[in-house]
């Protein structure tokens, strides 16, 4: 249904086969609109000399503060009729005879009224909605234009970024926006992204890391292997994804949609017999039952039920992907809050997803500071992710000349001073003490990942190290528990390691030893055991139990492929934001059942009010024109956080 009493010009939808009205027609109106409200001044100046003149400046204000409304009402419904092959009337068409009728029956003033009014609220209501468009439309502005191309002899040139093809060698100076995804080949920086993921503390970046199209260079400036061509960019994915979004409005949206002209039809049904019914039920003569009509159309139009629900989605869809959490439509949102199971994968999303050093113990008789230096100089000539964790830990500056080899099924070796040195697997050892067996059988049982440190053999050491959960999954999997939301991690890891991560993030259920095939398997059983079910993954191993579930939630941290596969997407792999998500949909689904409730309850108070003989036009223009504003302001308090969502 077209929000804020008009039709949608913005938003095609299946039923409607791709249809839709334009009605943009520039300044035109608002200049129209004017030209009318100084006509129905100058009405009133002149009603107390001369009823005449005065009546041809009201009038006059009708034909031009009115002129899109009537051409909006007759036209679309004469266009929409003929294309549905049935009688489909719109509000507009209902102010237009209401304006028609009160000229009639010689009152010009109230049908001047009714127009001027309509149409100021007509643009207010256009403003009002297109707030929360624009709250997103925004990102377009950030759309980067220009690149500094390096060229062959050296020189720098400014090209256009459609320009740019894969492989080119850029320039990015100090607070720059960056033109296209790429790879910094030279340089130090740091970037704001907060336009991919919503994140405000910059990231730092320096010779390799990936940068993306439309972030912010900070201080440092560098040179870049462009990856991406400009229209396959993270960016230029999430305007797609946002732009989608617009389009899909929720189930309730949709539903109000498609009801806006049966409603109409049969208000406009309604009329005759409520024109009939007062000489002959109320004892009312023609003429104020002709009138009693005509506040019966303004009374019962739904202007403020067709804005119940579009500007409210659309502005829950703008906070949202301004906070890094990209929809790709209302109806999205709908089912999060009805979501009854969520499938968390591991590694990546309750988890950080990579190892850190948990543990470690050494032999009293051994001088461990000197020990720790030997084993950080042999790990740094492995590319092992373990590796990369123990060097992390332990991070000296002491630079030792050791030859490290790799050998299969032993681990790094090395001969430093003339003792014999060995990392690698505890069953790779035979020389071992009780205790360090025990210590190892315990850290084993906590899902944990154990290295023996040996001197000629002899184990003097061990390490442990573990993907721990990161900081935001147990208060996510608490929230969602509170919800009563079944909540279960899907790995492929050790039941032992699985379990230990389920326990410390408090998960109610761990199907371990999974492989990635399996996974949809696993979704497609939470939902007949449970019913609408949500899966979280990284959007690349994950994609077809993303596909199964009811919501696909990708943990994006910037990845194109999680926006294609993906129903919502974390633009930073941060749990929280599916929380604020799923806290806001419950916010929309609150706020436009609070619209509708009171969008019907001014319709109905009006209309019984008018029976009763107690309104007249103007008092229901203002009532119904005020409600309306009411519920569209009620949908754009959904651009605030849920904290302030009172």
């Amino acid at each position: 249904m077209g929000t804020a009493c008009k039709k949608d010009s913005h938003h095609n939808h299946d039923h409607d086969h791709g249809h839709g009205h334009n009605h943009d027609h520039g300044n035109l109106p608002v200049i129209m609109f004017f030209i009318g409200l100084v006509a129905f001044a100058l009405g009133f100046v002149f009603e107390s000399s001369s009823m005449l003149i005065a009546n041809l400046f009201f009038a006059a204000a009708i034909l031009t503060a009115g002129y899109h409304i009537i051409g909006e009402g007759f036209g679309d419904t004469f266009t929409d009729t003929r294309r549905r092959k049935k009688f489909t009337p719109n509000i507009h068409f209902l102010m237009t005879l209401a304006t028609a009728g009160a000229v009639a029956i010689g009152n010009f003033e109230e049908g001047a009224l009714l127009i001027v009014i309509f149409a100021a609220a007509h643009f207010l209501e256009e403003y009002a909605d297109g707030k929360s468009k624009r709250e997103i439309t925004n990102l377009l502005k950030m759309n980067p234009t220009e690149a500094r191309l390096i060229l062959t002899n050296g020189s720098t040139k400014i090209v256009q970024v459609e320009e740019v093809k894969v492989g080119d060698i850029l320039q990015v100076l100090n607070g720059d926006q960056i033109p296209t995804d790429g790879i910094i080949i030279n340089g130090v920086t740091s970037v704001d992204e907060s336009a991919i993921n919503g994140e405000s503390m910059p990231k730092e970046k320096s010779s390799g890391d990936e940068v993306f199209g439309s972030t912010i260079n900070g201080s440092g400036s560098f040179t870049m292997e462009v990856t991406k061509d400009s229209k396959d960019t993270v960016f230029a994915k999430i305007l797609q994804m946002v732009d989608q979004a617009q389009g899909s409005l929720t189930k309730t949206a949709t539903l109000i949609k498609q009801l806006e002209p049966i409603y109409v039809t049969v208000v406009l049904v309604l009329l005759p017999l409520v024109i009939l019914s007062g000489p002959y039920l109320f004892g009312w003569t023609w003429n104020l039952s002709l009138y009693r009509g005509l506040v019966f159309l303004i009374s019962a139009s739904p202007c403020a039920l067709a804005a119940s629900a579009v500007p409210t989605t659309l502005s829950t869809i703008s906070n949202l992907a301004k906070r890094g959490v990209l929809v790709k439509g209302g109806a999205y949102l709908s089912k999060i809050v009805e979501l009854k199971a969520i499938s968390f994968d591991k590694t990546g999303t309750l988890t950080n997803g990579k190892p850190v050093v948990t543990n470690y113990d050494f032999s009293k008789n051994v001088d461990e500071a000197a020990i720790l230096e030997v084993i950080v100089a042999m790990e740094k000539q492995s590319n092992h992710p373990l590796a990369t964790a123990i060097i992390n830990k332990f991070t000296n500056n002491t630079r030792l000349d050791i030859t490290v080899e790799n050998e299969i099924g032993k681990g790094l070796t090395a001969r430093y001073n003339g003792i014999n040195y060995r990392i690698g697997k505890p069953d790779s050892f035979t020389d071992v003490s009780t205790t360090f067996q025990n210590k190892q059988q315990a850290y084993a049982s906590d899902g944990k990942t154990v290295v023996y440190v040996a001197q000629d053999d002899v184990v003097i050491g061990l390490i442990a190290l573990m993907d721990v959960p990161n900081e935001q999954a147990q208060p996510a999997i608490a929230y969602f528990k509170e919800q009563g939301i079944h909540t279960t991690m899907i790995t492929g890891d050790a039941v032992a390691t699985g379990e230990a991560v389920g326990n410390q993030v408090g998960i109610d259920e761990v199907v371990a030893n999974v492989m990635p095939e399996d996974k949809a398997t696993i979704v497609k059983q939470q939902q007949e055991r449970y019913g609408s079910t949500g899966m979280l993954g990284d959007g690349i191993n994950d994609a077809p139990a993303l596909v199964t579930a009811d919501v696909g939630i990708a943990m994006g941290e910037g990845t194109d492929v999680a926006i294609d596969v993906a129903d919502l997407v974390l633009m930073k792999n941060d749990l929280s934001k599916l929380v604020y998500a799923h806290r806001l949909a419950q916010k929309m689904n609150k706020v436009i059942w609070q619209n509708i409730f009171f969008s019907l309850f001014v319709v109905v108070t009006l209309v019984t009010l008018n029976f009763l003989g107690k309104t007249d036009i103007a008092i229901g223009i203002i009532f119904h024109e005020g409600s309306t504003l009411v519920v569209i302001l009620n949908g754009l308090r959904l651009l605030l956080p849920p904290k302030q969502l009172k």
